[in-house]
């Protein structure tokens, strides 16, 4: 097993992974939604609707639920969905938002393209990030 694939498999450990149809029922009771996708990506394939989003570069500070920088109204309860392409990137991203804090956070399986290949809803992409 190459070095990032035993990461990857650590990450996922600490992770109850939700898939598309159970993410959008978490988003509606409340759940944040944030998009790591390159502006590429997003732009080409769409968003979810209601998502925030995120470049990588700034994650750790706008999720750490004790810094100056975090989300307004993120604490450390608020359940969090990262997504990436295809949930390989959210997976290492939502093990980083554990150790901040951030008992609730998980990634999506599958990551957007499963989202959108489950029929569930997108708008276009071009969101600016959140800074």
């Amino acid at each position: 097993m190459s070095a990032v694939d035993e990461l990857l498999t650590r990450a996922r450990s600490r992770l109850i992974r939700v898939e598309p149809r159970e993410a959008a029922a978490l988003q509606s009771e409340g759940a944040l939604i944030v998009d790591i996708r390159p502006h590429a990506n997003r732009l080409d394939e769409g968003e979810i609707p209601g998502a925030v989003v995120m470049e990588r570069i700034v994650l750790e500070w706008r999720l750490d639920p004790t810094g100056e920088h975090r989300l307004p109204g993120l604490a450390a309860d608020t359940p969090v969905i990262l997504v990436c392409n295809e949930g390989y990137a959210s997976s290492l991203a939502a093990a980083d938002a554990h150790r901040l804090g951030l008992a609730h956070a998980t990634d999506l399986i599958g990551g957007f393209r499963a989202w959108k290949s489950a029929g569930l809803p997108v708008v276009p992409g071009g969101s600016p990030a959140v800074p």
